[in-house]
Parts: C-alpha cells; sequence; structure tokens
C-alpha cells in the first residue's frame, strides 16, 4: 500500500475570509495537508450558520479532485450529559447541523466531544446520551451510503468526563446500539492526558488494544495527531508540536505503523505559533505535517 494512501495527513484549517475553498484549502495547500478538519459554525457558541451553497460546492468539488479528505468539528459546547435542558436541546441543535453540513461538503464525518456527566451519575448521563442521540443517528439515513459519521472524541479525563480511556467509549458505545455510522476520533494529547502512556515501550500497542476492546474493529475513523506540554496522566488538555512535547516523534512513528490505524487520516491541531514575535503564518503547521510525513516514510 502506498503509504500516503495509507494515511494522509493534514491540518484544521482556517476559513474565515474567502470561505471553505478560498480560505480553506489555500491553507491546506500552503502547510502541504493531505486531508482537511474546518468549523461550519463558531465552536464556542449555538448559532447554526446555513453555509453558502456556492461555497459548499465548491469545496466539495476540489475535496473530491484532489483526493482530499474531510472533515468537521463540531462546536466545544455540546454536552448530552449536561443537568441543563437547555444546553441538551441546543447541543441536539449543534450536533444534528454539524452533521448536516458535513453531508452538504462532502465531509466523511463530524467529530464531536463525548462531554460530562453533570447530571447526576454517569449511568444518568449515558441515558441522556442515548435518549438524545439516537434520534439525531436516524436521521442520517436521509444521506444513505453517503451519509457522514458520527465521530466520538474522548477528552483528557478532567473533571466528570464521559470518555477519557480507551475502555470508557464501551458502554457510550453501547448507549447507542453499536450504531453503524458511529466511529472514533482518537486525540493523542488526550489519550496520553488520560493514562495512555504512547511514549512508553509497547505504548501505542496498549492503546490500540485497549480501543479495539472497548469498540471492536473499523470503529477507528480519524486521528487528532496532537503532541502533549504535560506529563502522562495529567488529565491536561494542552497540545504541543509534533515531536516537542512529552510523546515524542517515536511514539508518532509507532502509531502510523500500527495495523489499527491503516486507511486513518491524521488531523494536526498544533500550536501554530500566532503569539511568537516572528510568526509566519503556516510555518509550524508545515513543520509539524512535514515531520509526520518523514515518521511515515520511515515506519
Amino acid at each position: 500500500m502506498n503509504s500516503a494512501l495509507r494515511n494522509p495527513i493534514g491540518a484544521h484549517v482556517p476559513v474565515a475570509g474567502k470561505g471553505l475553498a478560498g480560505t480553506g484549502l489555500a491553507y491546506a495547500a500552503k502547510v502541504g495537508a493531505e486531508a482537511v478538519q474546518v468549523f461550519v459554525a463558531n465552536p464556542r457558541g449555538w448559532a447554526t450558520p446555513a453555509g453558502n451553497p456556492t461555497h459548499d460546492l465548491a469545496f466539495r468539488t476540489a475535496c473530491a479532485e484532489q483526493g482530499i479528505p474531510a472533515y468537521v468539528h463540531a462546536p466545544y459546547l455540546i454536552n448530552f450529559g449536561s443537568d441543563s435542558p437547555a444546553t441538551r436541546e441546543r447541543s441536539v441543535e449543534s450536533l444534528t447541523h454539524s452533521l448536516h453540513r458535513s453531508a452538504a461538503i462532502g465531509a466523511l464525518g463530524a467529530v464531536v466531544h463525548t462531554g460530562s456527566a453533570l447530571c447526576g451519575t454517569r449511568q444518568d448521563a449515558l441515558a441522556q446520551v442515548r435518549a438524545q442521540v439516537l434520534p439525531i443517528l436516524d436521521g442520517l439515513d436521509r444521506y444513505g451510503d453517503d451519509a457522514p459519521w458520527l465521530l466520538l472524541e474522548p477528552t483528557a479525563g478532567q473533571g466528570s468526563s464521559l470518555c477519557a480511556r480507551m475502555e470508557d467509549l464501551a458502554a457510550y458505545l453501547e448507549a447507542l446500539d453499536h450504531h453503524p455510522r458511529v466511529g472514533v476520533c482518537l486525540d493523542t494529547c488526550h489519550a496520553f492526558a488520560a493514562g495512555h502512556d504512547l511514549a512508553a515501550p509497547g505504548g501505542v500497542d496498549e492503546l490500540f488494544d485497549a480501543l479495539h476492546r472497548a469498540v471492536g474493529p473499523d470503529r477507528l475513523r480519524l486521528i487528532h495527531a496532537n503532541d502533549s506540554q504535560d506529563v502522562a496522566g495529567a488529565r491536561k488538555d494542552r497540545h504541543e508540536n509534533i515531536g516537542a512535547g512529552h510523546i515524542g516523534a517515536p511514539a508518532f512513528r509507532a502509531l502510523l505503523a500500527h495495523p489499527a490505524t491503516a486507511g486513518v487520516p491524521l488531523i494536526i491541531e498544533t500550536p501554530d505559533g500566532r503569539h511568537d514575535p516572528d510568526r509566519v503564518e503556516g510555518v509550524r503547521h508545515a513543520a509539524d505535517i512535514a515531520l509526520l510525513k518523514q515518521l511515515r516514510r520511515t515506519s
């Protein structure tokens, strides 16, 4: 298998200004991205903008022509385990919007953080997840075989997180009746922060063994490739550039070589250097992508 086809490597790209294609894909080309992730709404708000059909078509067409897999990241405020009825209602609207917009722009899936149990026990929260998310998943039927995946992203383990370690995904997936369009987005920084020590000997193998036991095969659909500013188990979500953190480049090489990652794109969400005094837009992202491509060649 061609290594580039095995693991497209890309970035979360900005879209403000000239839109999905004009800004997003231009940035992707600048940093050497082979895959992209975008926001289709304010990630820290509840607005559900309709989007621009012309921009949608241009983005979808360009991604198809260039062979670029695309993904949407849903807003951070979504939490189906909330004790607030208003938050739960808005979470339904926001996630439904992210999946609808994914279909409109040809994205393969929408990533959503798995949230926290703020309504009582973990079982109470998972019951709310089931009640609210299953109807959203049923709505994917309208898209047929082109329906986007709902990609569950475990968090770093802060507070009453519903999913942090890989084994936590088992109950979450069970609550969703193991729906065939539910997959996993693995964030390496989150997993490391939750206690999966990817830098330790055999750490990558142990991570994917745990993921397989929790959800079975073929659920891993996307990887957020981020190094960590903090040590394993710190439960702190602080991303670092590839090879510059506590995970380290060798772990990413092992990840790229692991059978569980075959065909799975990697998206970086690493610092872009915007606060550097001599910042050049995209230079740190371009370096991260170049390093991951080098590790891919030697894995």
